[in-house]
């Protein structure tokens, strides 16, 4: 079993690394003026399919009022769209756009082809760690 010290030292590399790769993505980002919490609200319109309000709010942990905002500025930038709830008619189902799916999956292609041509200079052995090592970092950021 690790020490204390052990896992907090490996807390340590792990914060420091992966905020490293995170700025080193967004600088791939193709279009900077869609701020990252837009651009995960486009990321889970995408995966998961149309949701109301509070859905977006509870998928990306904020509060309804800051995801109100989010979403007037994404359907302003023509991003997101925004219809009635079908079960609920008081309240209003957002979805993503044919421009916010454009945006999202370039901005999606650039950061993978850079990610993907750093990759290519590892080793097969170093590529095979990081695929198993992928759904691990998964489950963390989801507890």
């Amino acid at each position: 079993m690790p020490t204390k010290t052990a896992t907090l030292e490996l807390a340590s590399e792990l914060r420091i690394a992966l905020m490293r790769l995170t700025r080193r993505l967004r600088a791939e980002r193709p279009d900077e003026s869609v701020t990252l919490t837009q651009l995960a609200v486009l990321g889970s319109l995408d995966r998961c399919g149309p949701m109301n309000l509070a859905q977006l709010a509870a998928k990306e942990r904020v509060q309804p009022p800051s995801m109100t905002r989010t979403t007037a500025a994404l359907e302003e930038r023509g991003l997101v769209t925004r219809r009635a709830d079908p079960a609920d008619k008081r309240h209003v189902v957002f979805d993503l756009s044919d421009a916010g799916r454009g945006l999202l999956r370039e901005d999606r292609r650039r950061r993978e082809a850079w990610l993907a041509g750093r990759l290519e200079d590892l080793t097969e052995k170093e590529r095979d760690l990081l695929h198993a090592v992928a759904p691990l970092l998964d489950r963390l950021a989801g507890s």
